[in-house]
């Protein structure tokens, strides 16, 4: 029997030239060396397909060992699974989505065991108020920088995110290599060092000491430091708040599409450009070039898959796209917030058409990559 070949298979096989970089800490352990050595030679080949929180809840379900959404789909997991430590600075049990960190910590171990990559953010809360991430009523990030008021308050809040990545170990026994992403969406002002709360220089700052202070101070050599802006229109908007290529490893940015069916064309227009000043940045800069947020909330397009998100990528292919959580279903109450496609979902077909292509990589198909050794 032939197997059929959709057509959008065919324009996701275009070639595409890696570009090879070396990690800003030349300290990095193996794992993480390797990890980002064949992450550099999956690029421009292979889309790995993330998905947050992934191993802890789905529609429908909360800590059942050994699912995620994707898995009751296609049979097997995502090839990455993101995670944020919010509430670690703050020393509670549990991030700002319920998670527990004791959890957690489980749950990127079985990732790497699996062979899959783990990532984090970490929407830290406000050091000069203590109120949210998205409180921007205080100058935050100038008190944190040396000198500044809040600035031990700050370095002990990198000190109890060092005590969790040390605990982050493999079966093997081996520190889990991270994808850490600081400070993200820096573009926007909604968070407190976004734009509205903080200037570039100070921004840059920020970053730099951050990254010292974690690979020289506290000696994390497991982490892959990834830069995040957001609502770019140019290479200069991109780069306003580039801390500069010895700190930074991956390139990335978040993208919602919001408005429902109706917006999906300038929602993937926009994203293709977005894409494309990226990937020339990264190829100029010798970085990876990743989507660290996106997707549809509850996904009501039924071809959303290839329709939008395949189209998105024929040309300007990311080293992996991360979609956002499934999570806060009440089917009663028509509260839906989830991102992925589950078992019966609208577009849960189209994924499948999509993950055919084998150009979108889930877990198997990244294991036989071994990209820790």
């Amino acid at each position: 029997m032939i197997k059929k070949v959709f057509p959008f298979c065919i324009l996701l096989c275009l070639p595409f030239v890696s570009v090879f970089g070396q990690l800003i800490d030349t300290k990095a352990t193996l794992q993480t060396k390797n990890l980002y050595k064949n992450l550099n030679k999956l690029s421009g080949k292979e889309v790995l397909f993330g998905h947050q929180d992934a191993l802890a809840y789905g529609v429908g379900w909360k800590y059942q060992n050994g699912r995620s959404d994707i898995k009751d789909l296609t049979g097997e997991y995502p090839a990455v699974f993101g995670w944020d430590v919010s509430g670690l600075e703050n020393s509670k049990k549990q991030n700002i989505d319920g998670v527990p960190f004791a959890k957690m910590q489980q749950y990127i171990k079985k990732a790497y065991d699996l062979g899959t990559i783990n990532t984090l953010s970490w929407h830290m809360d406000n050091p000069a108020n203590g109120k949210t991430s998205w409180d921007t009523s205080s100058v935050a990030v100038k008190s944190i920088l040396p000198n500044g008021s809040k600035h031990l308050l700050y370095k002990s809040w990198l000190d109890k995110f060092a005590v969790f990545v040390k605990t982050l170990k493999g079966t093997d026994g081996k520190s889990i290599p991270i994808l850490f992403r600081p400070f993200h969406e820096n573009g926007g002002g909604w968070f407190w060092w976004g734009t509205k709360s903080c200037a570039p220089k100070e921004y840059i700052a920020l970053w730099r000491f951050t990254v010292n202070y974690l690979r020289d101070k506290k000696q994390l050599h497991n982490l892959i430091y990834v830069f995040n802006p957001c609502d770019f229109k140019s290479e200069k908007e991109y780069l306003e708040r580039y801390p500069g290529n010895e700190f930074v490893d991956v390139l990335s940015f978040d993208s919602y599409q919001y408005g429902g069916i109706e917006k999906g064309e300038s929602f993937k227009l926009d994203l293709i450009e977005k894409l494309t000043i990226q990937n020339k940045i990264a190829k100029e800069h010798k970085k990876l070039s990743a989507i660290a947020e996106t997707g549809l909330v509850e996904i009501p397009d039924p071809n959303w898959w290839t329709n939008v998100f395949a189209k998105v990528i024929e040309a300007n292919k990311p080293s992996y796209v991360l979609f956002w959580r499934n999570a806060g279903y009440r089917e009663k109450e028509k509260d839906n917030h989830y991102y992925a496609p589950y078992p019966g979902q609208t577009s849960a077909a189209d994924f499948l058409k999509l993950i055919e292509c084998k150009k979108i990589l889930l877990q198997k198909g990244l294991k036989k990559y071994a990209i820790y050794n």
